[in-house]
């Protein structure tokens, strides 16, 4: 997978939503989930990551996660 300026892509999904417990990755309500949206790198999808984790900082249980999707679409990969 690359992209335009040949460059591989990197795609990383942002999301989050409010966790049953702080003890677990469980959440409350999957309707409710925040998908913040897809990145190119990693270095966007952090940026992403770090608005919405400081937007909601007030709520304990509410987390945002980084996937990095390029690893789930191609295993054997090493990025």
């Amino acid at each position: 997978m690359t992209d335009k300026d040949g460059k591989k892509q990197l795609l990383h999904l942002v999301f989050g939503g409010e966790l049953e417990s702080l003890q677990s990755v469980e959440f409350k309500d999957l309707k409710a989930l925040d998908i913040v949206g897809i990145f190119p790198d990693y270095a966007s999808a952090l940026q992403a990551w770090k608005a919405k984790a400081q937007a909601t900082v007030d709520n304990a249980q509410m987390r945002y996660f980084i996937v990095h999707m390029h690893r789930l679409l191609d295993p054997q990969s090493n990025d």
